[in-house]
């Protein structure tokens, strides 16, 4: 057996962003998995706050420039690359000039939603996917934070389940209590139908695709759940708290000391993985 493999796909990683409890966590949670030794690579968007030239960033050719359709239209697909040099460790990001060149996040200057974060989050999440494809690397545990990140759970099981990277790979969804008050497109439904191996009933909850509502659609599809901090939405923690999905609260520590926990339910995912494969050989 070789090396188990983790992706981490991360709303936030410092220091890109700034500190926060997900992007501190995006940023050595994995430097510990890794050196748990662990293969590891790490997916977040390339926010246009992001300074390219201070964190070096650079395009990887061979990964990029393959169009992606949101909403019917075209998008072309750009990865770029980073490293942290005192971790050892490369991030790589998703980029578009329609969706990710603005000097923000997720709201304009003057505090306004953008009307396209469906659509950004759309992109992104294929984005991460198609890139994996591309690389032919196929992640025992794929682990989601942040809810840019909450629609790579559906794609992996009702669009990508069949292929072979990803038959086996086990979902891990964290929630955080941080939030925003806006609602995302009313169209959002509509545009993800556009793929078709996606039918209204798998879109079921996204109809009013606010905070709550996407982190219930990303719990519906992951395999397993870990809930960060003491003030998410009591509607998440009751949702997460009904469903049959493994669960972890995140122990806390400076860090990665926290790294040891994740490491064990990451392995209890890997355990029922090959208990599956050990019960189709027999």
């Amino acid at each position: 057996m070789g090396k188990k493999k983790v992706l981490f796909v991360s709303q936030e990683i410092y220091p890109y962003l700034p500190e926060s409890d997900m992007s501190l966590i995006g940023r050595h949670l994995p430097q510990k998995i890794q050196e748990d030794d662990k293969d590891i690579r790490i997916f977040m968007p390339r926010f246009g706050v992001i300074n390219e030239r201070r964190h070096q960033l650079h395009e990887v050719i061979r990964l990029s420039r393959m169009n992606l359709i949101v909403d019917d239209f075209d998008h072309q697909l750009i990865i770029k690359v980073g490293s942290i040099q005192q971790a050892r460790m490369q991030v790589y990001f998703i980029d578009n000039e329609d969706y990710f060149q603005k000097k923000q996040h997720f709201h304009d200057e003057n505090g306004k939603f953008f009307s396209n974060n469906d659509e950004r989050m759309i992109f992104f999440c294929k984005g991460v996917i198609e890139t994996v494809r591309k690389l032919g690397w196929s992640p025992d545990v794929i682990h989601c934070q942040g809810w840019i990140s909450s629609l790579v759970p559906l794609y992996i099981k009702k669009l990508y389940g069949e292929d072979p990277l990803f038959n086996t790979t086990k979902i891990v969804y964290s929630v955080y209590d941080t939030d925003f008050n806006d609602t995302l497109s009313s169209d959002i439904v509509e545009k993800l139908l556009f793929e078709s191996s996606l039918h209204a009933d798998d879109l079921k909850g996204l109809e009013k695709a606010d905070f709550v509502s996407l982190n219930k659609f990303a719990i519906d599809y992951a395999d397993a759940v870990i809930k960060v901090g003491n003030n998410i939405d009591k509607r998440i923690v009751n949702y997460i708290d009904a469903s049959a999905k493994a669960v972890m609260n995140h122990p806390g520590g400076q860090e990665g000391e926290y790294a040891a926990a994740y490491a064990d339910f990451y392995e209890e995912l890997y355990e029922e993985v090959e208990e599956g494969e050990l019960e189709l050989t027999e």
